[in-house]
């Protein structure tokens, strides 16, 4: 379908009030959604994606009027980037209430909460949660730990029979995960970077914004913080862009299958190299990455190599997701 009919989303919503899975589009990726106070039908996320039961989830709600049903503490830092982002692409780490199921958390006393930015989820959403302030669990919709799904294809591909729905939405338009913010322990700490910058996040709070990274005591676990993560089947590797070419031809001399991703046209030396040319500003590229590795890691090839990109702020969420990538390629080729 495209963009949800009202028939659709009613079909949507009594699937999930039977604790089914239904797949929705958000403005950064497809989600894999089931009623978040329902703990069997939160396990049968779990079941599909392969996910580790202590691996927290995000809860999608209708809009902020919502966040007092999730979330014990509502620190004015949270009411202002609410006002200030949703719904968008941003996710809130609160104290969880305390009807909030451990399932959701991953069994901690926090939860991450956010508004997406998509006509058909905000439709579904409304309908689901109507007067209750319902909200829909709903990680990436793909199977742990590999490439998030930015089309409802990619859904169907991956996760196939066990969603009974897909709704779809078209292509996403952010194309990367949600920023993640830390708010429950009295700061703001930036867990997981995305379309959101901090500096964005800090000039809304009046204040500065800590860049987690690598986690630390105390912190919350959330979703995509995982060393390996976003990964395709086929090995990946970063490598500077005045290296790309000697990479790809050293790796064809052993003998291998090389595709690239770029943010250039193809040299004369590529040859017949396999070169997926890839956006040079972020937001284009961030747009169109998962769509493209998914492409090369169907391609038959034996290893991606991808040109890395600016250290600078504006590449940072973009960055931070082929440093995954690269690491997850390389665990699971080994495991």
């Amino acid at each position: 379908m495209s963009q949800g009919s009202d028939g659709q989303i009613a079909r949507a919503v009594a699937l999930l009030r039977a604790g089914e899975l239904v797949a929705f589009p958000t403005e950064t990726v497809y989600g894999l959604g089931a009623d978040a106070s329902n703990p069997r039908a939160v396990a049968k996320i779990f079941a599909a994606k392969g996910r580790p039961a202590d691996h927290p989830l995000i809860v999608h709600l209708a809009s902020a009027a919502a966040l007092g049903s999730w979330a014990r503490e509502l620190p004015p830092a949270a009411e202002k980037l609410a006002a200030a982002f949703w719904p968008g692409p941003l996710t809130m780490i609160l104290k969880r209430a305390a009807g909030v199921p451990d399932a959701v958390t991953g069994g901690q006393d926090t939860v991450g909460l956010r508004v997406p930015d998509h006509p058909l989820a905000l439709a579904l959403l409304g309908a689901f949660a109507g007067t209750t302030h319902g909200g829909l669990a709903a990680p990436s919709a793909n199977r742990f730990g590999r490439i998030s799904p930015t089309t409802a294809a990619h859904v169907r591909a991956e996760l196939g029979a066990a969603v009974a729905l897909v709704l779809d939405g078209g292509a996403c338009a952010v194309g990367i995960e949600s920023t993640i913010i830390d708010l429950s322990r009295g700061g703001a700490v930036l867990l997981r970077p995305g379309a959101i910058a901090a500096a964005a996040l800090a000039r809304v709070l009046g204040g500065e914004v800590e860049e987690g990274g690598v986690a630390t005591a105390g912190q919350p676990r959330v979703s995509g913080s995982l060393a390996a993560h976003y990964a395709p089947a086929t090995p990946l590797q970063l490598v500077p862009g005045a290296a790309l070419i000697d990479a790809a031809i050293a790796a064809r001399a052993r003998g291998l299958r090389v595709a690239v991703l770029a943010r250039r046209s193809p040299p004369g030396a590529a040859g017949d190299l396999l070169w997926h040319q890839a956006s040079a500003e972020p937001a284009g590229y961030a747009h169109d990455l998962y769509a493209a590795l998914r492409q090369l890691d169907a391609s038959g090839v034996e290893l991606i190599l991808v040109e890395a990109v600016p250290e600078d702020p504006p590449w940072g969420a973009v960055a931070d997701r082929l440093r995954r990538a690269a690491q997850g390629a390389v665990v699971q080729d080994e495991t």
